[in-house]
Order: structure tokens, then C-alpha cells, then sequence
């Protein structure tokens, strides 16, 4: 049997060495349109900042592995078409421009996102940059030598990230975003006070409830001037961070998706053309706290939707049990998780809610040291069912996110996370761990 799969992504790549591992005599193609693959786009900050010195570290692939693995590993070859019926692609050598044709007996379509570019007067300025890819990383790093006075457009986690790392080296950095607080897709009030309040202390510029309306050239076609919808800011560089949207533009109206492009796969990552399978950035997931399909694009859910491609090209086997979003991110010295949904999202979403929050120290106050943390539990509040979760402290305790994640996916209430076992020990916790304490004060 012949796999192609149309860009190596998280997903393709996971698709493609599961595939190898499972299935010894399986032919199969890859194309990309990029000359590197398997980039983890949230190790950019940590490259810029130099905590991560070596580049190499944020690739978990190579073409080389690939090709070791006796994957036909095509580098820097575009997709132009795609005939569903006759399952045949039409390829473009991006090297030396030559167009020619390929067949499948099964298709994976992991193409991706790709950064959200607003139509903004003076958008194709020079210095106005992307943060996407690997490529992207080493502009920004070049360019960012010669600049001062660096704005980041976007404060969702990249951008954040972003602008802490510019801190770090000194810069002046200015983060913009028309929503009042930064995350406001993950986090809610009383955790993004904290964050953004160490943000303001170390110098960072920001502005939120602002809008971007142009962007001032200077005489070399450079960016100089960010201009929102109140005031104004020297840039010598500008980072768009605005956010992500699915890399299927090849596919519109051929395959099931949402509006804005997402393609729709069932549980077991079949689209709905015969054949033709679809995972990571480029479609839309379950997502269970609202049992509908919604775009979340992280990696940990592209890994998993490429694995479960694997596990079913030959039958249905495994189905993919949704996902809840969960996700984590430091800011200077404060530890931040959160999943499913926030407050805020859910008054969007029309869901009755009911919260709970523990401010609370993680350990015994009998101990010689121990952190605050404050933890925020969201629940439906008829059925009491646990609808998500944001924990922040300077204790890494993120890890509880993860429990939590546990019993949104299978539906538990807050009398479960309250009576549950979990161990006491004084080095690490309480005899009430907060979790139970949050279960606890909830029913």
C-alpha cells in the first residue's frame, strides 16, 4: 500500500514514523514545501532568549531520519492539485520548477497553519516579520540585532513569550492586542492580573484594548511607527503574532470544513473523501468540554491525531477521544496551566457556570519553605460536571492541569476531584491536596 502524506508537519511526521514502526512493507511519500520539517514553533522564544542555544533541539525529525526509515522523502515539492477521484496529485519541484504527477492508495493531509496576516495599511513594510517556522526564527534573531525598539502584535502564548525573551536581551519591547488582557483565550481575570503585572514590572510596553490601524515606513521602505486606534509607537521591528489559521486552501470546497477553513475529520481521521485522512493544524478537533468541533492548534494535539492516522489506515481501530486544550506557559518566574474552559469563554458560549478558586500554599505552612498558588475551577452548575481549570504560582504545579484534563474528558463532577486519593507527603503537599480542596468547596 502506497501513504503520501501532503506536508510534514508535527502530524505528518508522526503519521509517518508510527506508520513505519507499525507496518514494515508500507511505500510512502512525503512532500514539503519547506526545507526543514518537525520545527516546535514554541521553542522560538526559548532560541531567541538563548535558553536553548542549539537549534537542532526544537527539531524531533529530520529529512534525514525519514529517508533512513525508507520514507521518499520529498524536500521543497508543492502540492498544486489534488484529484480526489482518481487519486492522483499534481507536484511541483520548487528546485527545479519541474511539474509532474503521483498516485496514492491513501492520503494524509497534514498541511498545517500558517500565521493570520491582517490587511493593514503598510502590512509589507520592511521588518515586519512572521513567527512561524524555523526560518522565521533565524530573521528574527538577525533582524533583532539591529533593532531597538521591538513591538509584538498578538498577546496570545507566542507573542507573550516572545516579548519576555526581547526583554531579556535588553530591548524595548511594546505588546500590543485589541483584547483587554493577554491569553484571554485561556486564562481568566485573576491569573492574567499576576502575569501581566511581572510583564509591566520588568519594563514591557502594554498596551491592550488597542487596535492596530498602519504601520509608518521610514524612507527605506523599513517599518518606524506602529499606529493604533490611540496612540502611537517607534518600532525598528515588528513581530505578527495574531494568530493561526488552518493551510487548506488547496482542498476549499473538495473536503468537509469549518468556515474558517478547518478541515472536519471523524474519530478516526477520515475526512469525508474515501481514502483521504487529515490531522493536526490543518482540521478542526472535538473539543469535549462543549462536544463540538472547534480550531485549537497545538501540538500535542496535531502528535496524536498523526499516531491515531497510523494506528487506522488499515481498519478502524483506535478513535480519538477529543481533546480539552490544555496547554501551559511561563512568564518570568510565574508557572501557568490551564484546560478547557475559562470564564470567560464560557459566558461567550452561553454555558451556565459556577467557579470555584483556592489561594492557598502547596505545602505544609510547618515546612521550611513553601509557594502560593491560586487555582480557578470551572463547572457546569446543574450537573456539576468540571468544565476546566488555571492554576498560576512560582511552584511549578502545572502538572495538576494535566489530572484535571483526566476528569474533563471523562465527564467527572466535582464530588469526584474532591473524594478522590491522592497521596500526602509534606514535602510536595497537603493532606487536603488543593485539587481535593477545590472539589471540596464546589459541591
Amino acid at each position: 500500500m502506497k501513504l503520501v502524506v501532503i506536508g510534514c508537519t508535527h502530524s505528518g511526521t508522526a503519521a509517518i514514523k508510527k506508520s513505519k514502526e507499525l507496518y514494515s512493507d508500507i511505500d510512502i511519500t512525503v512532500y514539503e514545501k519547506n526545507d526543514n520539517i518537525s520545527f516546535l514553533s514554541c521553542g522560538i522564544a526559548l532560541y531567541i532568549e538563548k535558553t536553548v542555544e542549539d537549534p537542532q533541539g526544537l527539531f524531533y525529525s529530520s529529512p534525514d531520519e525519514l529517508k533512513s526509515m525508507g520514507v521518499n522523502t520529498k524536500m521543497l515539492h508543492e502540492i498544486l492539485n489534488v484529484d480526489f477521484d482518481k487519486k492522483v496529485l499534481k507536484v511541483k519541484n520548487l528546485k527545479t520548477n519541474e511539474i509532474f504527477e503521483d498516485s496514492y492508495d491513501k492520503l494524509l493531509i497534514s498541511t498545517g497553519s500558517w500565521p493570520i496576516i491582517p490587511d493593514i495599511e503598510g502590512i509589507d513594510s520592511k521588518n515586519i516579520l512572521l513567527s512561524k517556522n524555523f526560518n522565521h526564527s533565524n530573521e528574527i534573531i538577525n533582524k533583532s540585532k539591529n533593532s531597538e525598539n521591538i513591538t509584538v502584535i498578538g498577546a496570545g502564548y507566542i507573542g507573550v513569550e516572545l516579548a519576555e525573551a526581547f526583554e531579556k536581551l535588553g530591548k524595548k519591547v511594546t505588546l500590543i492586542d485589541t483584547q483587554k488582557r493577554i491569553l484571554n483565550k485561556y486564562l481568566d481575570e485573576e491569573i492574567t492580573g499576576i502575569a501581566e503585572e511581572s510583564m509591566i514590572n520588568k519594563g514591557i510596553n502594554l498596551r491592550l484594548d488597542e487596535t492596530v490601524m498602519k504601520f509608518e515606513e521610514d524612507d527605506k521602505g523599513s517599518v518606524k511607527k506602529v499606529i493604533t486606534d490611540k496612540n502611537s509607537y517607534d518600532s525598528d521591528m515588528v513581530i505578527l503574532c495574531i494568530g493561526f489559521k488552518p493551510n487548506t486552501n488547496l482542498f476549499k470546497n473538495k473536503l468537509k470544513m469549518m468556515e474558517n477553513g478547518a478541515i472536519i475529520v471523524d474519530e478516526y481521521m477520515h475526512t469525508n473523501v474515501k481514502d483521504v485522512y487529515a490531522a493536526g493544524d490543518a482540521c478542526a478537533v472535538k473539543y469535549n468540554p462543549t462536544n463540538t468541533y472547534e480550531y485549537i492548534p497545538l501540538a500535542t494535539n496535531a502528535v496524536r491525531m498523526g499516531t491515531l492516522v497510523a494506528f487506522n489506515l488499515f481498519e478502524d481501530k483506535i478513535i480519538y477521544k477529543g481533546t480539552q486544550g490544555t496547554s501551559g506557559i511561563k512568564i518570568y518566574d510565574n508557572k501557568i496551566a490551564s484546560t478547557g474552559l475559562n470564564e470567560s469563554m464560557a459566558k461567550i458560549k452561553g454555558i451556565d457556570i459556577e467557579t470555584t478558586i483556592i489561594k492557598e500554599n502547596n505545602r505544609p505552612e510547618f515546612m521550611p519553605t513553601y509557594s502560593k498558588l491560586l487555582l480557578k475551577l470551572i463547572y457546569d452548575k446543574k450537573s456539576k460536571i468540571i468544565l476546566g481549570a488555571q492554576i498560576i504560582s512560582k511552584e511549578d504545579l502545572t502538572q495538576s492541569i494535566n489530572t484535571i484534563s483526566v476528569f474533563i474528558q471523562n465527564k467527572m463532577k466535582v464530588d469526584d476531584l474532591a473524594f478522590i486519593d491522592f497521596f500526602f507527603q509534606p514535602n510536595f503537599n497537603k493532606p487536603w491536596n488543593f485539587l481535593n480542596s477545590a472539589g471540596l468547596n464546589s459541591i
